[in-house]
């Protein structure tokens, strides 16, 4: 399967209907070769783009899980430091096993989920004529080790009402069952809910 067919589907007007789909669940993985990562970010932002127009009027919200916890982490205090993101780039010389200790424990809070709920949610009352089917995120290469995708699905599944959108997760590795392998090395033991959209990883080309 290549993105180029992805990108059919998501213009299906079956599939981009949030009443269709699951009974179960509304996440889907697409995987892909982590070395095809420049590209596949590349190809989501175009398709951020090209979904709007008037051909599909689909709105996609893309969410780089990655940026948007540095932004998460740079808009929260810490004792006397406005930005925690500042003090822990300064902190990191000194005691590194204490900050990888703390973006960890940060990236796993609920503090972090709402923040995301809250970027969801925002797009989703926007007034436009446009539909807002899909929520598509990526970036969990880079936010390794901090967050997996499996613990950030089970920490989400409390926002995740079901309804009205459709989650599709970017994951640079490979999936088998209900077992994540981050770039085909590292395993995430075991995954919560979710649909494998294909069976094979996405790639690059027609």
């Amino acid at each position: 399967m290549t993105f180029n067919e992805l990108y059919k589907k998501l213009e299906d007007s079956t599939f981009n209907d949030t009443t269709t789909g699951s009974l179960f669940y509304n996440v889907y993985i697409c995987q892909y070769n982590v070395e095809d990562e420049y590209e596949v970010v590349k190809t989501l932002k175009g398709w951020e783009e090209s979904l709007i127009r008037p051909a599909n009027y689909i709105d996609v919200l893309l969410i780089d899980i990655f940026d948007e916890y540095c932004s998460f982490l740079d808009g929260k205090s810490f004792g006397k430091h406005e930005s925690m993101f500042n003090y822990l780039i300064n902190k990191e010389k000194e005691d590194s096993q204490a900050v990888q200790e703390t973006l960890i424990r940060n990236a796993g809070s609920d503090d972090f989920i709402a923040h995301i709920d809250k970027k969801i949610k925002a797009h989703l009352k926007k007034e436009n004529d446009k539909k807002q089917p899909f929520i598509f995120f990526y970036g969990f290469g880079r936010i390794y080790p901090y967050l997996r995708v499996n613990a950030f699905l089970s920490n989400f599944e409390r926002y995740n009402s079901g309804e009205n959108i459709k989650i599709l997760i970017f994951y640079p590795g490979k999936v088998s069952g209900n077992s994540f392998s981050l770039f085909g090395l590292l395993n995430d033991n075991h995954t919560y809910r979710s649909i494998k959209l294909f069976e094979e990883p996405l790639t690059i080309g027609d």
